[in-house]
């Protein structure tokens, strides 16, 4: 991808923001189109996790440092998955729900093309809506 086609974005979330919330905020507001996660570093006093082939999220209260965050970021959906680890180091993982609510910081970097458009829908493939990529027009 030419580096004309990539744009970073970076932004900072602070004590009591939503996680997924203030990313699908920031992708809408940015028009973020097809975008994934770089990175990101911070804390959480809340985590609200969907764990592998659940029905529902599982939530839990204290202290928990973001060990990673990845996933595509777009206008037309976003799929993230979330690690944290709690005050002895064991870490837990899956797919982030809202309400995960930041500590004391979340320092977020989001890449995106502009080549590019993301749109989740079923393809029949599974029976959920899933990432479709396409050339931007």
């Amino acid at each position: 991808m030419p580096h004309e086609d990539l744009k970073i974005h970076a932004f900072r979330l602070k004590p009591g923001q939503d996680l997924k919330t203030a990313i699908e905020i920031y992708a809408e507001t940015e028009k973020i189109e097809a975008g994934w996660i770089i990175t990101c570093v911070g804390s959480l006093t809340q985590t609200h996790l969907r764990f592998a082939n659940q029905p529902a999220g599982s939530k839990a209260n204290g202290y928990f440092e973001i060990v990673s965050l990845v996933g595509t970021v777009s206008t037309n959906g976003c799929h993230l998955h979330l690690s944290v680890s709690d005050s002895l180091g064991r870490t837990t993982g899956g797919h982030l729900l809202p309400e995960n609510l930041v500590y004391t910081t979340a320092e977020i970097v989001i890449g995106e093309s502009k080549q590019l458009v993301f749109t989740r829908e079923k393809d029949g493939t599974t029976e959920w809506e899933e990432l479709q990529v396409k050339k931007k027009r």
